[in-house]
Parts: structure tokens; C-alpha cells; sequence
């Protein structure tokens, strides 16, 4: 009797492992997604998910929607800050919990270290899009300070809800946050 040959597909299953996290994230959130559930639902093994993205949050990273930030983002320079933040608020507008400063903020009350490795995963990330984009010695410094901007926002408009940025429209957010970003990625160190 013959058995049938074991096909080995790393991009088949690499997308399958994000497409059930993705799934997973949304119906539990990042805290209480585990990667054991995300390998179930991947029909894969524990391994294999920690094999292709080391961390939770690599893979938390890796599976949000529209986290290919650097398409979403490409053009001129001038016009960067105002991309930016219109990403931002289109994503927190539709993703809400999914979102992954808003992740990131609730996640951090009940695991800081859990929260870091989600933080360092996203800075990485943002390193790479904006390092690839912006001429600056200061790229990591420019690059944290905007994820600061970017959580606080998270923060006042999911976490508190009742401020005068969990207030404002869509429009005007990505108004304020457009100069914010642009005096960040743009703005000359005078330090």
C-alpha cells in the first residue's frame, strides 16, 4: 500500500497561520488570543507557528489587516504625514479592538511584558516602513516618539472614550494628527 507524499508548502501554511490569527485576534483580542488556539484553527502545530513568527506578537503584527503600512503610505514627502494619519484613523475607525495600539494599551494593564514584545514587534516594524522612506540619523527616536502619539491617541479615544479626541470626527482627527506627524517625521531635531 502506497502513502500518499507529504507536500511541504512554508507560504500555504504561513498564510494560514495569519489568516486564523486574524480570526482569533478579532473574537478574543490580543490578550487572550493564544498562539495554541491560532495553530488549532491553522491546523498546524504549536512549532510551526512559533517557527515562522517567534512571538505573538510578530505574528499579532504580521496578521492585523492593512498592516503593510508602506504601500498605504508610498508617495511623496511632502504629502507622508497626511497618509499617515489618515491610516491610522481609518484603521482605529474600523478595526477597533483589532487596532494594535489599542492592543497595545489595554493589553499593557495585564502584562507589561506581554505589552513590550508587542511594542518592540510594531517598532521594528514601523523602523523598517519609515527607514525606508525618511533620509534621518534620528529614524528610531522620530519612529517612537510617533508610536507615543499614536498610543496616547489610542488611548483617549478607546481606553477613556470620553475625551475630546474620542469626540472628534474621523476628519478632524487625522487633521490634528496630520500636523502632529508632520512636526514628528518631518520636523527638523533642533536638539
Amino acid at each position: 500500500m502506497a502513502t500518499a507524499k507529504r507536500v511541504r508548502d512554508p507560504e500555504a501554511k504561513r498564510a494560514a497561520i495569519v489568516a486564523a490569527a486574524r480570526e482569533v485576534f478579532a473574537e478574543h483580542g490580543y490578550d487572550k488570543a493564544t498562539i495554541r488556539q491560532i495553530a488549532q484553527r491553522a491546523g498546524v502545530t504549536h512549532g510551526l507557528v512559533v517557527l515562522h513568527f517567534e512571538t505573538k506578537a510578530k505574528l499579532f503584527v504580521a496578521a492585523v489587516p492593512a498592516q503593510h503600512m508602506a504601500d498605504r503610505v508610498a508617495g511623496d514627502l511632502e504629502g507622508l504625514p497626511e497618509r499617515v494619519a489618515r491610516v491610522f484613523v481609518e484603521r482605529m475607525v474600523n478595526a477597533d479592538s483589532s487596532h494594535p495600539f489599542v492592543a497595545l494599551v489595554r493589553g499593557a494593564a495585564a502584562d507589561q511584558d506581554d505589552a513590550k514584545q508587542l511594542l518592540r514587534a510594531m517598532r521594528d516594524n514601523a523602523d523598517r516602513i519609515y527607514g525606508d522612506i525618511l533620509d534621518s540619523d534620528d529614524i528610531a527616536a522620530r519612529v517612537d516618539m510617533l508610536g507615543s502619539l499614536f498610543i496616547g491617541v489610542a488611548y483617549s479615544r478607546h481606553v477613556l472614550a470620553d475625551t475630546p479626541i474620542a469626540a472628534m470626527t474621523a476628519d478632524e482627527l487625522t487633521g490634528y494628527m496630520t500636523c502632529a506627524i508632520r512636526a514628528i517625521l518631518l520636523g527638523h531635531n533642533t536638539i
